[in-house]
């Protein structure tokens, strides 16, 4: 099943994929993360780790984020 996205701003950060950093926590450019294992999205927080503070409403069109 293929994943819909609520924007094409969401869809373009949610499928970023870098060409220098393999992890996604290292890349300046990734900035928002979408956690398969625990189903929810997040705001990635680069400061060398791996945390991310989780969010339930789009940051670009506002609408509620879907957890499927």
């Amino acid at each position: 099943m293929k994943k819909e996205f609520c924007c094409e701003s969401m869809k373009y950060h949610i499928e970023y994929k870098c060409d220098i950093h393999k992890d996604p926590f290292d890349c300046p450019d990734k900035i928002i993360n979408y956690s398969k294992k625990q189903n929810n999205y997040g705001i990635i927080i680069h400061d060398g780790g791996s945390s991310f503070i989780e969010i339930e409403f789009c940051p670009w069109c506002g609408k509620k984020l879907e957890n499927k």
